[in-house]
């Protein structure tokens, strides 16, 4: 039955439904690019205010990211609110349900803590732009995880690839990304009366393309490199001489991320060499992997319910990235998974079919009971001194391996 400050956490979630679910719908109806998330914004400063909360609204200097906190003294937990959304497809990742169950979390951890006057304090931090924003980056550089003894929160993912009757996964490991654009520069020239004039960067686009396609033979099973033209040309009877790709390479590390997109940059400047193309290349911002805290994960299979959740993703459930990747290089971190009820291929993440399953009732139940599941193991972060040194000591351990590449 668990402890009474473990069945207050879950009871008191339970009163404060109605607050839970009014923010879900609200961002999931009103779905806002990275860094314009304002609707979300307000709505979690306005909701966390009228249930008494001290909200700071543009918390660390960003716009539409909020903080707020409970508790005193003792060690700081923090759960991440994100709310961005896809252009296009809206809620496609399912970001209203990570919201959704950090906001549970938070009533959950803070109610304990008003309740039993136990030393140490919650906060809930909005981290918008996750969505290749890189708005956690800002917020670590900010000092918004200082001092965290663990940072949690947890994905939605697609519901028909968990093995029954699993309903999540806790460790969840997911790529480095580095992130960056191309730009070629030619010289334009009238591609029937002079070709000859011109210097087609078009062409070097193509070649480094091409060049990129031959290197996914030679690259590890779990790497991917993936890209797109942002810039190919006007007209076809105009040489093109401004052209620009954009380019995410992931690898399972960081170190293996840089090491694989120095291969990658190869081919667009051996491009650039081949066609008589100068090459600018532009950073846009690199996310680490993730680096889930293996304590935490085993707490949070605990705190389900059996069968609930497995320990390990063996099924790749979640390989893309994310910026909470960072997160784990500043504190331990926690970001496990929950399935929501999609039925079928082509439903997955980033899909028109995913971002309406996101807004059923059935999936902010999930988000929920997942919500209770975070409470149970922030407030044993929070209570169990054993525990949370534990959590540090392999934090501090997996830190030493992670500077070696590994």
């Amino acid at each position: 039955m668990g402890t009474q400050w473990e069945r207050l956490i879950e009871s008191h979630i339970d009163t404060r439904k109605d607050s839970i679910s009014w923010i879900n719908k609200e961002i999931h109806a009103n779905p806002e690019l990275a860094y314009e998330e304002h609707k979300a914004h307000d709505a979690f400063v306005t909701t966390l205010t009228a249930l008494g909360f001290d909200a700071t609204p543009h918390a660390y200097g960003l716009a539409t990211a909020f903080s707020a906190e409970s508790g005193s003294g003792g060690r700081l937990i923090i759960f991440n609110a994100e709310y961005d959304a896809l252009p296009g497809i809206g809620h496609a990742c399912g970001h209203n349900l990570i919201a959704a169950s950090s906001f549970a979390a938070f009533l959950g951890v803070a109610a304990a803590l008003k309740a039993s006057s136990h030393p140490g304090r919650v906060r809930l931090l909005g981290t918008p732009a996750e969505e290749g924003g890189g708005g956690k980056l800002k917020l670590i550089a900010a000092g918004a995880y200082a001092d965290c003894a663990a940072s949690l929160m947890a994905h939605p993912g697609p519901g028909h690839r968990l093995p029954r009757p699993a309903r999540g996964i806790a460790c969840v490991r997911m790529l480095a990304n580095v992130k960056m654009r191309v730009h070629f520069a030619g010289r334009e020239a009238h591609a029937a009366i002079a070709p000859w004039d011109g210097i087609n960067a078009l062409d070097a686009v193509c070649l480094g393309y091409n060049g990129v396609s031959m290197l996914r033979q030679q690259i590890r099973p779990y790497e991917r490199i993936h890209g797109v033209f942002r810039a190919a040309g006007d007209r076809p009877n105009v040489t093109p001489a401004d052209c620009t790709v954009e380019y995410y390479v992931r690898s399972a590390t960081r170190a293996g991320a840089q090491a694989l997109w120095g291969r990658v940059l190869k081919c667009f400047e051996g491009a650039a060499l081949a066609t008589g193309c100068g090459v600018r290349v532009e950073p846009l911002n690199a996310y680490a992997d993730v680096r889930p805290s293996r304590a935490l994960c085993e707490a949070y299979v605990d705190a389900m319910p059996a069968g609930a959740v497995l320990l390990d993703d063996a099924v790749g459930f979640l390989a893309g990235s994310t910026d909470m990747g960072d997160v784990c290089y500043e504190c331990p971190g926690f970001h496990g998974a929950f399935g929501i009820g999609t039925r079928k291929d082509g439903e997955a993440n980033h899909t028109k079919g995913f971002a309406a399953v996101a807004g059923t009732d059935e999936a902010f139940g999930l988000a929920m009971e997942c919500g209770k599941g975070m409470a149970l193991v922030g407030w044993r972060v929070l209570a169990d001194d054993a525990f949370a040194e534990r959590v540090q000591r392999e934090w501090e351990e997996d830190m030493k391996l992670a500077a070696q590449g590994k």
